[in-house]
């Protein structure tokens, strides 16, 4: 399909849709025997940020049979120029239409996202419910973090993939391409009741939910013979030899995260109860500061890039990182390529890398304390001091630092106003103490505060939103008590935090709510400017739904809850544990340095944690530095 390039001179940044990027992978549809459109959600500058899609795009296309090519949201002004000359949505690299492609993938990284899936079906001339796409359709996937509810989203998705998938795209790719050769046998349907078989696979349309007369969701019915009562996730137990591209597609224009990245490690073992992303990666999985050292020199020769981010969950935990950042910084002195670090957990955190790691860029540096008081904080299961902040602080002020960002989040379980007024003490301590260390007048503190989004499978996940009105009300009491102007304060939108929960908690009736919604317009609802929470309350009214009844209802620990069929190995009665330590304000320790602590994930999976550093006699795979 030709693009007149004189439509795209009338959108903004046309560079999001030519594709062309170097290290990016044409090949011809007709030589190969599976296509795959890979889709994210929202705009290129986001999509082409996220590490997970890069991956699976760069593993399928290292295999001759097959050929990914990547599909983003369009922006409104071009949407709207594609739906006057009739232009289908299209892939970046072949500009071949979507609904030309053997299987259109989705990621799941944010409920925000989920109008523009519908949006995107609709634009690439896919029927936007399953019942309603036939044989000759492609095959709708959806994996990511939000595939763990899986149930708003139900209606839509053929099927859904839980975990890691490096692996486990292979076997789907082979299925695929088994299927086609032998004639397709039994149909699209067919293909799903071999995929429902795999790990991982879960087919949405082989379940019916089942309520009782008051409305409460009392759980699945296997539909389908065969089809397993619970779908568990796939895991890579062995990350040092898992996949990873090492020559990433080098973006035409400005994206968020424009640097190449390193893995680390996958998973964390630290049990903050409010962490979606801390239980569905479980277990902790190192790579070597060898191999890892390898892969950044091809990465950087491969692309160019004078900026290497060393990523994961809670990368200050890595523990070689001391001889990575070494070894980084020898391989590199010369080339100014700079290393890179999200923020730092406040007692792992070591000014002597953090040194290191800023002898080309310096910056400023980020803790998340998370919550203002150490009752909280315990709530939580933190783990952190005020004692640790401040010392941390202490030690960057005197090495020349000047700037800290501190993140918080509010609507907690148990929370009270004195725990409010701590972030504001914090705030306040830590810039006086840059005066007192430095005698100076010009930090400057940073403090972001985010409203609290109970998720499914976190110890969280039965606790009630709080009402719109008390966020606000608390946001402004803590605006109130930040007067200086070397302190800034920022927080975030309390409706759009109320809306995310509605799915992060919901069923299959919020598909009713999704549809509606889009219907009436509802697209990008994770950008400020096009989030319109009136159109959503319509859609919710027009569906017949309370959103409190998902996002604000405490629910019973013995409850059934939409996503208890799709496991990331950690045990119900652990998360429940979890929920009534957090009410006693118990913590519960690490069990990468301490014994087990009982989640299941090890045993269930069959995958222990892998920490590189030498001394651990828990009866874990180790490795010395």
């Amino acid at each position: 399909m030709e693009i007149d390039p004189i439509l795209l001179s009338k959108v903004s940044k046309p560079a999001r849709y030519v594709g062309g990027e170097w290290n990016s992978v044409v090949k011809d549809h007709d030589a190969v025997k599976l296509t795959v459109a890979y889709c994210f959600p929202d705009v290129y500058e986001v999509a082409m940020s996220h590490l997970g899609l890069r991956i699976l795009y760069a593993l399928l296309n290292e295999r001759p049979d097959v050929a990914a090519e990547r599909v983003y949201a369009p922006w409104p002004d071009m949407e709207e120029v594609m739906r006057s000359q009739g232009y289908p949505l299209f892939s970046l690299e072949t500009k071949t239409p979507v609904r030309d492609f053997d299987m259109v993938g989705f990621t799941l990284q944010y409920e925000m996202s989920f109008t523009n899936i519908l949006n995107m079906l609709d634009l690439a001339g896919i029927p936007l419910f399953a019942k309603d796409r036939g044989d000759d359709m492609p095959l709708v996937a959806a994996g990511g973090p939000c595939a763990y509810n899986a149930e708003p989203l139900a209606d839509y998705i053929d099927v859904f993939f839980l975990g890691e998938s490096e692996e486990s795209t292979q076997v789907l790719a082979d299925t695929i391409i088994a299927w086609k050769e032998q004639g397709k046998p039994g149909g699209k349907k067919g293909l799903l009741k071999q995929l429902s078989q795999q790990p991982g696979n879960y087919v949405p349309s082989f379940y019916e939910a089942q309520y009782d007369a008051k409305g409460d969701f009392q759980g699945l019915t296997v539909t389908e013979p065969g089809a397993p009562a619970e779908i568990e996730k796939c895991v890579v137990s062995d990350v040092e030899h898992v996949f990873f591209p090492t020559k990433p597609i080098v973006p035409n224009i400005d994206i968020v995260h424009n640097r190449a990245v390193l893995e680390l490690f996958r998973g964390c073992s630290r049990g903050c109860r409010f962490c979606q992303a801390g239980m569905l990666y479980r277990p902790v999985r190192e790579k070597s500061p060898e191999h890892l050292a390898d892969l950044a020199k091809q990465i950087i020769a491969n692309s160019g890039y004078n900026e290497i981010s060393l990523m994961s969950l809670s990368s200050a935990d890595y523990s070689c990182l001391p001889e990575l950042v070494d070894q980084l910084l020898d391989e590199f002195k010369g080339q100014k390529v700079s290393v890179s670090l999200p923020s730092l957990r406040v007692d792992s955190f070591s000014v002597d890398i953090a040194k290191k790691v800023q002898q080309v860029r310096k910056s400023g540096l980020t803790f998340a304390p998370e919550a203002g008081t150490q009752r909280l904080r315990d709530v939580i299961n933190k783990g952190v001091t005020e004692e640790d902040l401040l010392a941390a602080c202490e030690n960057a002020f005197e090495n020349g630092w000047s700037t800290v960002k501190l993140y918080f989040m509010m609507g907690l379980p148990t929370e009270t106003d004195e725990d409010l007024a701590g972030i504001a003490d914090l705030a306040y301590k830590v810039l006086n103490l840059y005066r007192k260390v430095t005698h100076k007048n010009n930090g400057k503190v940073t403090v972001s505060v985010s409203s609290f989004v109970p998720k499914s499978h976190t110890a969280f996940q039965w606790f009630g939103q709080l009402p719109i009105e008390e966020i606000e009300r608390k946001q402004q009491y803590i605006k109130g008590l930040i007067n200086d102007k070397h302190i800034s304060y920022h927080y975030h939108d309390a409706k759009t935090g109320r809306l995310e929960a509605t799915f992060a908690r919901g069923d299959r009736r919020m598909g009713k709510v999704l549809y509606e919604a889009w219907k009436l317009g509802c697209k990008f609802d994770g950008w400020t400017e096009m989030f319109d929470y009136d159109m959503w309350m319509k859609a919710f009214d027009l569906a017949g739904i309370d959103p409190d009844y998902y996002a604000a209802r405490t629910r019973s620990l013995d409850e059934a809850l939409p996503w208890d069929h799709l496991s990331n190995g950690a045990a119900k009665a652990y998360l429940k544990r979890e929920w009534q330590k957090a009410s006693r304000a118990e913590l519960t320790h690490d069990c990468r340095r301490l014994p087990c602590t009982g989640c299941g994930v090890c045993p269930n999976l069959g995958v222990s944690i892998i920490d590189r550093k030498e001394g651990d006699d828990h009866g874990k795979t180790t490795f010395s530095c």
